[in-house]
């Protein structure tokens, strides 16, 4: 189904009148198994769709919690072959969840963008997010994904301006990803009243839903974003979970769902007695 997931779940939603929650966890943290069972147990605990990172020895946009997941999961012998496995498991189990690859160029132009293209369309990804791929160089990759019914989805930021909104949707689908703030992952906090007007911008430049990630990492943050956007995205409040249980010798699966199930109704529930966005 690839690109048709993300479009079906959104448009579930929307009819709903919620935002989705957007769950972000790292292919091999702390190991294999472990990520796989987490990745199981998401869309019961609320993920409306995941984000699975594979890992990538210089995450240049991640802090540290997340560089920190990349290095237990590459100390672990996680790779993006291994990723797109542990992707395979998970859907044969799930036919619904929408599932987005998100990482970095390097391992693609190894792999071959055409290549890689039908491995992930084959083991039921439906998107990909690279982070250091301008939108200039882009058109190769896109049309291998596109060849393979996979959706390239792009990030905006605070400093895209409308001629750059243009540039940054050309091709892309599925939904935008719109980074909230200037920096890295997991260090700055998300402002809903900065957010609302650029989520407008780029919804009207781009004719899809907006997700919005970097600086969420409470329910009531989470809530806040849920109310101004299509969707909310939590990364590395959820790794630090799995940093945390492995240090205190707990369940990392149990650990990580619990704390998404509290995220994830904090966001259902934020725009009940509202209209919808």
């Amino acid at each position: 189904m690839t690109k048709a997931r993300i479009d079906a779940r959104f448009a579930e939603l929307k009819r709903e009148g919620r935002a989705a929650f957007v769950a972000y966890v790292m292919a091999g943290d702390p190991d294999a198994a472990t990520a796989l069972k987490i990745l199981q147990g998401l869309p019961a605990a609320g993920a409306d769709l995941i984000e699975l990172g594979f890992p990538f020895s210089d995450p240049m946009a991640e802090g540290p919690p997340i560089q920190r997941a990349a290095q237990r999961a590459l100390a672990n012998g996680m790779t993006l072959k291994g990723t797109l496995e542990l992707a395979r498991q998970f859907r044969a189990g799930d036919a619904a969840t929408p599932l987005i690859l998100m990482g970095y160029m390097n391992p693609l132009v190894t792999w071959g963008f055409e290549a890689f293209a039908r491995a992930a369309a084959d083991a039921g990804v439906d998107g990909l997010i690279v982070v250091d791929c301008p939108p200039e160089e882009a058109d190769p990759l896109a049309d291998a994904l596109d060849a393979a019914g996979v959706s390239l989805i792009r990030l905006a930021t605070p400093t895209s301006d409308d001629a750059r909104l243009k540039t940054i949707v050309r091709r892309t689908s599925g939904f935008v990803y719109y980074v909230s703030v200037a920096g890295v992952t997991g260090v700055k906090e998300a402002d809903e009243v900065a957010v609302a007007p650029m989520v407008e911008r780029v919804r009207e430049a781009s004719g899809l839903p907006v997700a919005v990630g970097f600086g969420i990492k409470t329910p009531e943050r989470a809530a806040a974003i849920a109310r101004v956007a299509d969707a909310a995205v939590v990364g590395s409040a959820l790794v630090d979970e799995v940093a945390r249980a492995v240090e205190m010798n707990e369940d990392v699966t149990s650990r990580v769902l619990s704390k998404v199930v509290s995220l994830a109704k904090s966001v259902r529930l934020a725009r009940v007695g509202q209209t919808a966005v």
